[in-house]
């Protein structure tokens, strides 16, 4: 609602076809980090990113491989009896690489 009016966003077809694929694959991880908060790769101490330990107090880092070279970046934290898998964000490769210092070879 903007203004008093709703608004229908609509996506080219290119675009509603990535967006399903990514959304699809996010549903995915989330269900299979349900059952196993660890079955990410877990991002070395070195690379981590500055940016999630001030924001999050993220002190361990893990990332999930999405459709497309999109990353899952995600932290878990223990809570009392509950684990929770707390997802920093939804990025691409590029972006990956220069937020955790990883350059092309």
């Amino acid at each position: 609602m903007w203004k008093g009016r709703e608004i229908k966003v609509v996506f080219a077809e290119e675009a509603e076809q990535q967006y399903q694929e990514l959304k699809k694959a996010i549903e995915r991880a989330t269900t299979l980090l349900k059952g196993d908060p660890f079955i990410g790769i877990q991002i070395p101490k070195r690379n981590f990113a500055r940016k999630y330990i001030t924001k999050y107090g993220a002190t361990n880092q893990w990332k999930f491989d999405l459709s497309n070279f999109w990353r899952m970046i995600y932290t878990v934290k223990n809570e009392e009896l509950t684990i929770i898998g707390f997802i920093l964000d939804i990025i691409d490769h590029n972006t990956y690489n220069k937020l955790f210092g990883y350059r092309k070879k």
